[in-house]
């Protein structure tokens, strides 16, 4: 219980922790000894870490994040995404298709009736899981601030889900064997939502990127019934290369023309 308790408070505080940069970020954007950026290069590229969160099924991950932009404009870019992460996630019986909950609930009745498990028995199944996503599309750039850069995109993909049931008592071991026979269940799906971040520029080349996403996804369509949220949080250092494509282009103009 107390490793339980732990492991919470370091994923709430974790969470905070993001969300307090990006607030900050924002703050100091609203400063005016932030010029305009007069410096802008063709390409960027971002690797880091990150983690994935999907309340609903208890799933919590690690792992490392990438991207790769082109910047055909100051104020978009065109690229692609993809992250990996791996983790633990508990599955009850409320989270199952209807059909799978009546049946379960007939063999526990059954069980508790013949004194076999205790009529309080609670049946939850732990998976380690790993988890991919890859994404391609456009994202949107606030340049007014020199060392500071906004970005939005829209979010879609393909997310790769790989869960591997961990051995529980018997009846759970059984419960696994009868849905997972081989002992380890894929499923990839499309996935859509938004996200955003902030860059913070130290030099016309290097920066910290810190970003978030949120997106809607239904893996395991045919054990879970319902989809889920999943967030995606990450930091590290972004990479910027290639000639300087703010030469002559009016970053403020453009920016402003987004935000109206």
């Amino acid at each position: 219980m107390q490793t339980q308790t732990a492991i919470f408070h370091i994923r709430r505080h974790s969470s905070r922790r993001i969300f307090t940069m990006l607030a900050v970020a924002l703050l100091l954007a609203t400063s005016p000894l932030f010029g305009q950026q007069t410096y802008v290069t063709r390409f960027d590229t971002y690797a880091g870490y990150t983690f994935l969160r999907s309340p609903q099924v208890n799933l919590f991950e690690n792992g490392f994040h990438y991207q790769f932009g082109v910047r055909p404009a100051t104020w978009y870019s065109l690229g692609f995404d993809y992250s990996i992460a791996a983790g633990d996630l508990t599955i009850t019986p409320d989270l199952l298709t209807t059909k799978l909950q009546t049946g379960l609930g007939g063999q526990l009745q059954y069980l508790i009736a013949n004194h076999v498990i205790p009529a309080n028995y609670k049946l939850s199944v732990t998976a380690h899981s790993r988890t991919q996503t890859a994404t391609v599309g456009p994202q949107l750039a606030y340049r007014h601030f020199s060392k500071i850069t906004l970005f939005f995109r829209p979010t879609a993909g393909l997310i790769f889900e790989e869960a591997t049931p961990k051995s529980g008592d018997a009846f759970v071991n059984s419960i696994v064997k009868g849905l997972v026979p081989s002992g380890k269940k894929n499923d990839r799906t499309w996935f859509y939502g938004v996200g955003g971040g902030v860059d913070f520029l130290f030099t016309n080349h290097l920066g910290l990127r810190v970003q978030a996403d949120i997106v809607r996804d239904h893996l395991f369509d045919d054990l879970l019934m319902n989809s889920r949220w999943t967030s995606r949080f990450s930091i590290g250092p972004c990479f910027n290369f290639g000639k300087n494509i703010a030469k002559g282009h009016p970053i403020q103009a453009s920016a402003a023309s987004i935000v109206r």
